[in-house]
């Protein structure tokens, strides 16, 4: 057996109608996983659904709204203001592994 020092990364699989039901050792019965009620689904961070909700979302918005009056709701209302914002983007880039 070699030694292999990188780390393996692991793939999420998307889930499929058998994950919420688990087959009983010796048994070809399928039976319910503790805690899990059927039609719902407990959904965890970075979920297919919640990605493609979130996807939709802005389409949606972006067809709807006034995308010019929001920013311009959204420019700082007075210099403190615009300095205080500036000051807030930079110092949430200086915690991104992006854009420094």
């Amino acid at each position: 057996m070699t030694s292999d020092k990188t780390p393996r990364i692991l793939q999420q699989q998307p889930e499929r109608d058998t994950d919420l039901e688990q087959q009983q050792s010796g048994s070809s019965d399928l039976q319910p996983k503790p805690g899990a009620q059927s039609g719902q689904q407990e959904m965890g961070e970075g979920s297919y659904e919640a990605t493609r909700d979130y996807q939709k979302n802005i389409k949606d918005y972006l067809k709807k709204a006034d995308v010019e009056t929001d920013a311009e709701k959204a420019k700082p209302r007075s210099e403190q203001e615009a300095r205080d914002m500036e000051a807030a983007e930079r110092e949430g880039k200086s915690h991104s592994k992006g854009e420094r």
